[in-house]
């Protein structure tokens, strides 16, 4: 399935079975933020609305709220970012996710932008 984006700067693509997703923060998040030293993930079983802090990245610039861009409760957690948060650096659409979610309200995701959009909005 393809990647849907939010105008919070995180990503969220769909797993095959349409319910869950993996979601993380844009290029142009990381890029804007610049090297990223801290993840704080949330914890498993927690839920969160749409639009949401559901954690936060640290740069060497600055913070940053990581919002949630779709309803859901979170099943997984990318340990492997916790440990190097550089991930998010060098692959933020792949190795560098934060977190799988189930998602709960399948109508936030009609709020989402696909790959064109989103960089008409950010130019």
């Amino acid at each position: 399935m393809s990647i849907q984006y939010s105008e919070d700067h995180t990503w969220l693509q769909r797993n095959d079975d349409g319910l869950t997703a993996t979601m993380g923060i844009t290029v142009h998040a990381q890029d804007t933020l610049g090297d990223i030293v801290f993840v704080d993930l949330p914890d498993i079983g927690k839920t969160f609305a749409a639009r949401e802090v559901a954690g936060v990245v640290e740069s060497v610039k600055a913070a940053a709220d990581v919002h949630m861009p779709a309803a859901g409760e979170i099943i997984e957690v990318n340990e492997a970012l916790r440990a190097d948060p550089s991930l998010a650096n060098s692959d933020p659409l792949g190795a560098g996710w934060f977190f799988k979610v189930k998602l709960t309200q399948l109508s936030d995701l009609d709020a989402l932008h696909d790959e064109a959009s989103y960089q008409k909005f950010t130019d």
